[in-house]
């Protein structure tokens, strides 16, 4: 009996031991904050991903060295995923099994609208700092840092025609792209309000991204002026350079997915000289926000940063502005954080990089104005 009473004893003992030991490895997980993120760090588009990782970043250790958010610190896993939107759900499903309980992605629209339909299910918060269609943010759970696309196509009409900048306007866009096409259509429409006209149209698609000659042909011949590009970085550092090679040289006019295209590899960036472009973020802004900004992004990474890295660095200060305002805590769970920032996101007014005063609609979009700025000398200048 006494040998049966010590063994019932030391298992118990065992028992409570273990249940110390998983109590304690819960809450040690729920001590932080576990920030995911993924966007492309490897490929063509890999501008973006690794400035909005380092935008994050450089946030992060901020907030981290003042404290953190509430007494909490931060950490952060950011995935690379290559734009391809299963590679995307991947880098998803990964952060989930490292336990995160925040979401700041994905970086582009197609791949952020195919995490957003992921995240729905698990009721997981999701911010994009640059997934600008109205796709990513269909489902309830997910909020935008920068301007949707059909603000982005809005406001570039009405500046070019308010501004004079041209008669006759060509665009060559992808049409098997969401964030393209999306700002395509709101172009043309407030286009019909504007003083210039539209003399071609010109599409091409994700196979069919490296020749751009019959498109800038059909422009040229519409008597183009001024070109609009709702297009990225590296599809335009191609179009430029067949552009010059055809000796047509109209306006280059683009919005914030040409933001970058100064860092493209191999990329003869004088051919960007003249090309406008509407963005959130002009890194040669006076300001002391912009500038304290930039230089800390300047002696971490040693490279200017674009507006991607703005949008993710705002990202992480509006995400702790909505935990303190909420008064979430990360041992509530994924569940009714997401929910608790749901409904704190509409009440917010954030000060930040690229914008004065951001709001948000409960459906997730935000309000800000874009800036103009031009490539002269070689770097970004603004234009207002």
């Amino acid at each position: 009996m006494k040998a049966m009473k010590k063994l019932l004893s030391v298992a118990l003992v065992a028992v409570m031991t273990l249940s110390m030991l998983v109590g304690c490895g819960a809450a040690e997980e729920a001590t932080t904050w576990k920030i995911g993120g993924m966007g492309p760090l490897t490929g063509g588009a890999a501008v973006y991903g690794t400035a909005v990782r380092n935008g994050a970043e450089l946030a992060i250790n901020e907030i981290n060295a003042a404290g953190g958010i509430g007494g909490v610190q931060i950490e952060f896993n950011f995935q690379d995923d290559e734009l391809d939107n299963e590679k995307a759900l991947n880098a998803y499903n990964a952060l989930k099994d490292w336990g995160m309980n925040l979401l700041v992605g994905a970086v582009t629209s197609g791949c952020s609208a195919a995490v957003s339909a992921e995240s729905s299910v698990d009721n997981m918060f999701q911010l994009t700092p640059s997934g600008s269609s109205t796709d990513c943010i269909a489902t309830g759970n997910a909020f935008q840092v920068c301007f949707t696309d059909p603000n982005q196509g809005v406001a570039s009409a009405q500046y070019i025609g308010e501004n004079g900048l041209a008669q006759n306007v060509a665009i060559i866009y992808n049409s098997s792209d969401i964030y393209s096409t999306g700002i395509y259509e709101k172009f043309k429409e407030e286009a019909a309000n504007q003083s210039f006209t539209i003399v071609a149209e010109a599409a091409f698609t994700n196979d069919s991204k490296s020749d751009f000659t019959v498109q800038l042909q059909q422009a040229a011949d519409a008597g183009a002026d001024l070109v609009f590009l709702p297009i990225y970085a590296q599809e335009a550092s191609l179009l430029l350079t067949q552009a010059d090679a055809m000796g047509y040289a109209p306006i280059f006019f683009g919005c914030d997915g040409l933001d970058g295209i100064l860092a493209i590899e191999n990329f003869d960036t004088t051919l960007a000289e003249g090309v406008i472009l509407l963005t959130p973020f002009v890194a040669d802004a006076e300001d002391e926000r912009t500038q304290n900004f930039v230089n800390a992004y300047v002696e971490a990474y040693g490279e200017i940063p674009n507006q991607f890295a703005a949008d993710a660095y705002d990202a992480i200060y509006i995400l702790k502005a909505a935990i303190e305002a909420s008064g979430v805590t990360p041992q509530d769970g994924v569940s009714a954080i997401c929910d608790a920032l749901v409904a704190t996101m509409p009440t917010l007014s954030v000060d930040g990089l690229t914008g004065e005063g951001m709001t948000w609609v409960a459906t997730g979009e935000v309000s800000k104005d874009p800036k103009a700025m031009i490539i002269e000398n070689g770097v970004y200048t603004n234009l207002e």
